[in-house]
């Protein structure tokens, strides 16, 4: 009887849960500021080009000489 409890109630636990998330969202996190806050006024961001990169070793390679020393 006891294992026909628990999903049965599930719905109404999640629904719980969810319920008292929306009134702590509602209740307890601080409000938005009523104004937007302004920016601080600075230079755009200008992306700097990525350093090149060095070319790595062929993993081909290293196999062809590592067979053919055998």
């Amino acid at each position: 009887m006891y294992a026909l409890i628990v999903p049965a109630s599930t719905p109404f636990v999640l629904l719980a849960t969810l319920m008292a998330l929306s009134w702590w969202e509602d209740h307890v996190l601080p409000a938005p500021p009523a104004e937007p806050v302004e920016a601080p006024a600075e230079a755009p961001f200008t992306p700097v080009a990525p350093a090149e990169q060095a070319e790595l070793p062929r993993t081909d390679t290293a196999l062809t000489r590592e067979v053919a020393g055998r």
